[in-house]
């Protein structure tokens, strides 16, 4: 089952990306690329290495809720061997399954615990993604396309924590002691996510409208956590395209910036091959 749904993920990569290199300029891509400001490539990697850090500590709140002290550093390494099975071997046991095997193994608080944590991390970080998504786009050019769109997203705005917060106490009780913290946290990863966006925006070589940019990246980055695809690949070019050409935008530049973002990624999850080897015994020994 589990080979069977890597293979459907990779095919639904293959076929958005051949969707999407069929209808743009290829040459003018690689211009892009090539011509990117390295010292603007560097400035998003640290930014998105830092939303990575921060993340953690949010991550670290909700094992605390559940009895595990584990040292922020522990913690840290944790996420980014996550982030490494995540992406490069997404038909494994994945990430977040590596985490809650290690800590049951080491900690016993239970699975279920566990699993309530990992799930209500990524919860935390999609509702502050929705958030900043629906705040942009009261100031992209999407706005302008319909005053219903408009409404609707006001309206879900105002909803959306009101929403969350007592859908978190009722929901997950056993955390709530740090609901504050995980929340602005949550909000600050995704900010961090955004600065390093408009980083990669500098460093393409082409002037580019920025708040449609960053709203496209933000509404890339919710179609990217969907199970679809292998790592969000192909999604989000996918939204980049048909988002630049709703608005009769070059969408080479898009797609450009979605290599860029999807290398970023991808170097910065090859980080966690660090913390691989034999974890189980360094794992034991710090906590």
């Amino acid at each position: 089952m589990k080979g069977l749904k890597l293979a459907i993920k990779l095919f639904v990569s293959v076929a958005l990306l051949w969707l999407v290199l069929r209808q743009i300029d290829i040459h003018r891509l690689l211009t892009l690329l090539q011509k990117s400001n390295p010292v603007w490539l560097g400035i998003a990697f640290i930014l998105y290495n830092l939303s990575k850090i921060l993340a953690s500590f949010r991550l670290n709140y909700y094992f605390k809720d559940l009895g595990l002290r584990i040292s922020q550093w522990q913690a840290l390494r944790l996420y980014y061997v996550g982030m490494f099975y995540n992406l490069f071997l997404p038909g494994g046991v994945g990430g977040d399954g590596y985490k809650i095997y290690l800590l049951q193994k080491y900690h016993n608080p239970g699975y279920k615990p566990l699993l309530a944590a990992t799930l209500l991390d990524r919860l935390s970080g999609l509702t502050a993604l929705l958030f900043l998504a629906g705040v942009l786009f009261l100031f992209s050019s999407y706005a302008k396309l319909s005053p219903w769109l408009v409404w609707c997203d006001l309206f879900c705005l105002i909803l959306l924590y009101p929403i969350f917060l007592p859908l978190h106490k009722k929901l997950f009780g056993n955390f709530t002691t740090y609901l504050w913290q995980t929340t602005l946290l949550g909000l600050g990863v995704q900010i961090l996510q955004l600065l390093s966006a408009y980083a990669l925006i500098l460093a393409l070589p082409v002037t580019v409208p920025i708040i449609d940019f960053l709203t496209l990246f933000l509404i890339s980055s919710v179609v990217a956590v969907l199970p679809l695809t292998i790592g969000g690949v192909g999604a989000r070019e996918f939204t980049f395209l048909y988002g630049l050409k709703l608005l009769r935008l070059d969408p080479s530049a898009g797609i450009a910036f979605s290599f860029l973002f999807f290398i970023l990624s991808a170097l910065s999850s090859a980080i966690g091959i660090f913390f691989i080897h034999n974890p189980y015994n360094r794992f034991h020994k710090e906590i």
